[in-house]
């Protein structure tokens, strides 16, 4: 049986640029072109002055970037799966597409379009994405040749939250069991079609957590205070700091209104399945 403590009533800003994600897209282009956004994270009220974010392009590459934008509204599954639908009716983007030139900077703005009365926070993503588009006539080598260059796609958070929002998380069940690591994403080419071994399943614990209050939860924002007994009857005790929550399970984001997450912690030791186990969350 598990004794399972109440929690964090507050999990906000902290961690919030982990949200930020960053994909390369290998394409035959001709010179490298490098982009930079910021901010990289944007809360927004529904409605007034702080319904509008400015976010910059930046360009600190050898050519000039070309951009378009898109906005996405991100949900997460029980198993921490990231499920993402078009919401660019919800916002004004301006302006949608455009070039940066070398050492150039470019001000995009964005202004909440959509419901001025939710009444629970919501979650979306402004991509920007570098066209490939040659904007210099002697990118082409001598014979048609090309060079191999990088395409960056960068995705901006954009949370939108009514005002007073707070969020309510509790903890609904914890029991021993054993944790696999995701497998890291590398690059085949890396490897030299290499297959490299699976991971291997450690003891650990599996928390399920929920949100029933009206703005999302970042559970690597808290530090996770976790106390049980061993299998050989010893107490245990793990303190988890933001960061390695982080490196764990990412950034744990929670929806509110009864959003649902199940979070697999490694211990490095069985525990007892017929002890207790508390998990408690402080800042």
């Amino acid at each position: 049986m598990f004794e399972v403590q109440s929690l964090l009533r507050r999990l906000r800003r902290p961690a919030l640029a982990m949200f930020a994600v960053i994909a390369g897209l290998m394409v035959m282009t001709a010179a490298a072109s490098a982009m930079r956004v910021a901010p990289m994270v944007s809360e927004l009220t529904t409605t007034g002055a702080g319904s509008t974010a400015r976010i910059e392009v930046g360009n600190i590459g050898s050519a000039a970037l070309p951009f378009e934008t898109r906005i996405t509204r991100i949900d997460f599954d029980e198993n921490g799966e990231l499920v993402e639908t078009p919401a660019d009716e919800e916002f004004l983007v301006f302006p949608p597409q455009g070039v940066v030139p070398v050492g150039g900077r470019q001000v995009v703005r964005v202004q909440w379009v959509g419901d001025a009365e939710i009444d629970v926070s919501r979650a979306y993503y402004l991509w920007v994405r570098q066209l490939p588009i040659a904007t210099d006539p002697g990118q082409m080598q001598d014979g048609g040749a090309v060079s191999v260059s990088v395409l960056y796609t960068m995705k901006s958070l954009i949370v939108v939250a009514p005002p007073g929002a707070q969020a309510s998380v509790e903890v609904l069940s914890a029991r021993p069991t054993m944790v696999t690591p995701p497998t890291p994403e590398i690059d085949p080419s890396l490897t030299q079609g290499v297959a490299l071994p699976a991971p291997v399943a450690e003891p650990g614990l599996e928390i399920v957590v929920a949100n029933t209050g009206k703005r999302y939860a970042l559970m690597s924002g808290a530090t996770w205070n976790i106390a049980g007994t061993d299998t050989a009857g010893q107490p245990f005790t793990l303190v988890m700091t933001g960061q390695q929550v982080a490196e764990t399970v990412g950034v744990g984001y929670l929806a509110p209104a009864g959003g649902r997450r199940t979070f697999r912690i490694p211990t490095g030791v069985s525990l007892d399945p017929d002890q207790p186990v508390s998990v408690r969350f402080t800042r």
